[in-house]
């Protein structure tokens, strides 16, 4: 089974859902932990009918659900399914599906030679180079965010690490006027809609980006 581009999940139109590197993730809401206790065991039991497993995380007012297909690293026809049968679901428990709060966070290091610490940061991190590029670390467990390494130049002073914050694109300009309100400024939007760059008033970087223009 093959992956579907950004553009064919958009087009499938599915409701509350954001694709998020590679995964489709909402977040639904509920009155109290029985009622996202509820709503696990559901899921739980729609995810072994249609043999798909989604990572869910339950909290006291709210179930966080992704999906992905991990045997060929992407969203495809499954996670799909599997996401309208999730927003039915809830629908049925008087719940709802949505893409905003939905993000995932990866951490970048930019340094001129990633070789020389990637190492460090898998051994003090309980990372794993699992794709063997020498360029990403991730977490087996998926407990921690993934760190990436981006080449940059050895000039000094730099700043090393910055966070990419994954959002559905609805949810950028809330996020950029808000930070802007806050005392950052909008530092680099040339390769928008992929990312943005904003800085806080201490110079310091984020990116916020999306699935958009990376097909």
């Amino acid at each position: 089974m093959s992956t579907l581009s950004g553009q064919q999940v958009a087009d499938a139109g599915l409701e509350g859902w954001a694709n998020l590197l590679g995964g489709l993730q909402t977040r639904v809401v509920t009155p109290d932990f029985a009622a996202g206790l509820a709503l696990v065991d559901a899921i739980g039991a729609a995810a072994e009918e249609m043999d798909h497993h989604p990572d869910l995380g339950l909290r006291y007012a709210h179930v966080d659900v992704r999906l992905t297909s991990h045997d060929v690293g992407g969203i495809t026809d499954r996670d799909l399914r599997l996401a309208r049968r999730i927003t039915e679901l809830a629908a049925a428990a008087g719940l709802r599906t949505a893409a905003a709060g939905a993000t995932r966070l990866e951490l970048g290091l930019d340094s001129p030679d990633a070789a020389a610490v990637l190492p460090f940061w898998g051994a003090v991190l309980g990372l794993a180079d699992q794709a063997g590029r020498g360029d990403e670390l991730v977490d087996p467990a998926a407990a921690l965010p993934t760190v990436w390494f981006q080449r940059s130049g050895s000039e000094e002073p730099r700043q090393r690490w910055h966070p990419d914050l994954w959002v559905d694109p609805a949810e950028v300009r809330p996020r950029i006027a808000a930070a802007v309100a806050a005392g950052g400024t909008l530092v680099d939007d040339a390769e928008a809609p992929a990312f943005w760059v904003l800085a806080d008033p201490q110079g310091n970087r984020v990116c916020l980006c999306t699935w958009q223009s990376r097909d």
